[in-house]
């Protein structure tokens, strides 16, 4: 599944073009400058998209008569004729986001300014297969009934963030072999379509919390920007150049898979040290359980004589990760976030600074820090896509800048 929709070229990847059989183009290329450049105005566009002035401004008075944009109070005071700024209608359209992950879903709704309107998060020992998709269908309809008539109108699907495959690694949580091959080759989209009657677009749930974690950066964003979202396994993803770095799959920058040293020093994946699961063997070992339950709600104070160590680990984990990926893409900032409380969290990523420091490193180190959007990335930005897809241009570099 390829969704690399960075730009080929170096031109600005919001300019429009003027041949005919492009309107659709030009729409996105309009609306993609809009939200870059609040308050900015016909002419303003017309200058950024290279589009002749009648062109822009039909294209302005479309986006209008849809919804999509609003003008606003004329800035006066100006030499010239006052300039009429224009903005984004935050509810121009909504979004419903899905995760279904190792251990939990969540369901929630997006408007189009990336506000979360209502959320729904529930638990689970893993995904079964004969009920998973009749849960999340229930959740989404109860969501759909609190909606406005003109909220339905504009809801234009669901984007679903899911791990690359549950077949792979099901069977480490516990459940009958049967899942595993039951779950191969499900196509979950189709599924969650079939029973919703709502449109969805899948997306790898590492690639969708890095995306989300982006646009809730404040501008001017990093031109190359990693995530690592601790649950269950690791998920991560990159964007780099305003898009997800998605590749051939839609599987690729799965970071987690990077290998580090394990406990016994010998090379292992990121998942095995850093994750919830890599938490569980080490409570198992000193003859403790996993909580039951959403990680926000542990007792973390009575897990600290575990907890702890691999906190400390973990960070080293993540810190070699980030140097071996920092050697390919030069990242600029990185998130780390997950699905465990702030506190916790924030531990982490002082342990991640801690052994990044002490690592040696071939070029700058990149800077970390918390994410935030907590154990929300991945639906939040499975929505984002969704709308990116549907109303934006393709190559969104200029976002970065």
């Amino acid at each position: 599944m390829q969704r690399n929709f960075a730009a080929n070229g170096s031109e600005s990847p919001a300019r429009g073009f003027a041949q005919s059989g492009v309107r659709l183009a030009n729409e996105r290329a309009v609306l993609t400058l809009i939200a870059m450049h609040p308050g900015a105005s016909n002419a303003d566009l017309a200058r950024l998209s290279g589009l002749g002035p009648q062109t822009t401004s039909r294209i302005v008075s479309e986006l209008e008569a849809r919804d999509l944009v609003q003008r606003r109070a004329v800035f006066r005071g100006r030499r010239g004729q006052p300039a009429t700024p224009l903005f984004l209608n935050p509810d121009g359209a909504y979004v419903i986001g899905v995760e279904i992950g190792w251990r939990h879903f969540e369901v929630l709704l997006l408007a189009m300014s990336g506000k979360m309107l209502a959320s729904i998060r529930r638990s689970y020992a893993y995904p079964d297969i004969d009920t998973i998709f009749g849960e999340v269908s229930a959740e989404i309809a109860t969501l759909r009934a609190g909606m406005s008539r003109q909220q339905k109108d504009r809801l234009a699907g669901i984007g679903l963030a899911t791990p690359a495959g549950f077949d792979a690694s099901i069977e480490r949580l516990g459940v009958p072999p049967a899942q595993a091959v039951r779950w191969r080759d499900v196509d979950i989209a189709a599924r969650l379509a079939g029973s919703t009657g709502l449109a969805v677009e899948w997306v790898n749930d590492g690639n969708a919390a890095c995306w989300g974690e982006w646009l809730a950066l404040a501008m001017p964003r990093p031109h190359a920007f990693a995530a690592f979202h601790i649950g269950t396994l690791v998920a991560a993803g990159i964007a780099t150049e305003g898009a997800a770095w998605e590749g051939r799959s839609g599987n690729a920058a799965n970071l987690g898979a990077i290998l580090v040293p394990g406990r016994d020093g010998q090379p292992t994946g990121v998942h095995e040290v850093a994750s919830i699961m890599a938490l569980q063997q080490r409570l198992e070992q000193a003859g403790h359980v996993l909580p039951a339950g959403n990680p926000l709600n542990w007792d973390w104070a009575a897990l600290e004589p575990v907890a702890g160590p691999w906190l400390d680990e973990a960070g080293k984990a993540l810190a070699t990760a980030i140097l071996s990926a920092r050697a390919v893409i030069e990242l600029d900032r990185i998130a780390i976030d997950g699905v465990m409380p702030r506190p916790v969290i924030r531990r982490l990523v002082e342990r991640v600074a801690h052994h990044l420091a002490l690592l040696p490193a071939y070029g700058e180190r990149p800077e970390v820090g918390l994410g935030h959007l907590g154990g929300a990335a991945a639906a939040t930005g499975a929505g984002q896509i969704l709308l990116f897809r549907r109303f934006f241009s393709r190559a969104w570099s200029l976002f970065a800048t």
